[in-house]
């Protein structure tokens, strides 16, 4: 039987947008979090089977009222992807269609530096599933950086690279385009952890300059998609993906629909491996 991958409690309700990291620490020492009915411990680690719940309610559920809806968002640099910044800096909750009973979660997260391909949803469960280790949704990025690596970088890259106590690597790298100073790359990484792709450039002692995330899994950016803006994922991709995840969902009604998205000509999916270790859910 394979092993569960897991995940720290804190990081994993702060990617489904729960709150900050630091804050969920002091939510778990205030016993305000339970895992499968226990309460929980600050370090604790969970997996996908885990029930966890916040103030009695569980996390991971679909918490909207309404159908399951997933928005692709071209995310631009500049943008956070909290829910709420301190320093008043916009963030990619400002101007997304309201629902009812239920809010927008992020699956997964892109640094303030950082463009290109960011999900959100109103169903806890999807992104919980996307997000997780143990599902194995990799995560591909157009990389600009100063300079050309040689072949030893690349299977450098590639081999892995020990950071501050961390085994860190592309399972895939290839070079894409460029000239003078400036390079492109396409790298695969299969979590996506804080600030992983420029640490490894930074590693091989090239300075990322530019970094914009072209897909998530099967999910890709279209290039009739611009900067800033989002659209709504239909029935046809909906079906496609949580299918592929093994989960059920429920077809939104037309009306739900935002009528301020750009218009969608044709799928933004692309053919993917099955997932064939996944539980159904």
């Amino acid at each position: 039987m394979t092993e569960l991958q897991t995940v720290k409690l804190h990081k994993m309700l702060a990617d489904l947008g729960h709150g900050s990291r630091r804050e969920i620490e002091r939510w778990i020492e205030a016993g305000r979090i339970k895992v499968n009915d226990q309460p929980a411990h600050v370090g604790q680690r969970v997996s996908v089977d885990d029930v966890v719940l916040l103030d009695e309610r569980r996390v991971g559920g679909n918490v909207a009222e309404e159908p399951s809806r997933v928005l692709l968002m071209n995310k631009a640099t500049g943008v956070i992807t909290t829910r709420r910044d301190p320093e008043g800096r916009q963030t990619v909750f400002n101007d997304l269609p309201r629902i009812r009973g239920g809010r927008w979660i992020s699956i997964g997260r892109l640094d303030y530096q950082t463009s290109g391909v960011l999900l959100l949803t109103n169903d806890g469960r999807l992104a919980n599933r996307m997000a997780h280790p143990s599902t194995g949704l990799d995560r591909e990025y157009a990389v600009r950086v100063f300079g050309e690596l040689d072949p030893k970088d690349l299977q450098t890259l590639k081999t892995g690279v020990d950071i501050e106590g961390e085994t860190l690597s592309f399972s895939d790298i290839r070079y894409f385009d460029g000239s003078g100073r400036n390079h492109w790359y396409h790298v695969v990484l299969m979590e996506g952890r804080n600030r992983e792709v420029r640490r490894l450039f930074e590693a091989v002692g090239v300075t990322v300059s530019r970094l914009k995330r072209v897909r998530y899994g099967p999910v890709i950016l279209p290039s009739w998609l611009r900067r800033g803006k989002f659209t709504e994922l239909d029935d046809d991709d909906l079906s496609t993906l949580y299918t592929l995840l093994k989960l059920k969902w429920a077809s939104a009604k037309p009306s739900g629909r935002d009528q301020r998205k750009p218009k969608k000509t044709g799928s933004v999916l692309m053919p993917y491996p099955t997932l064939d270790h996944l539980t159904p859910g």
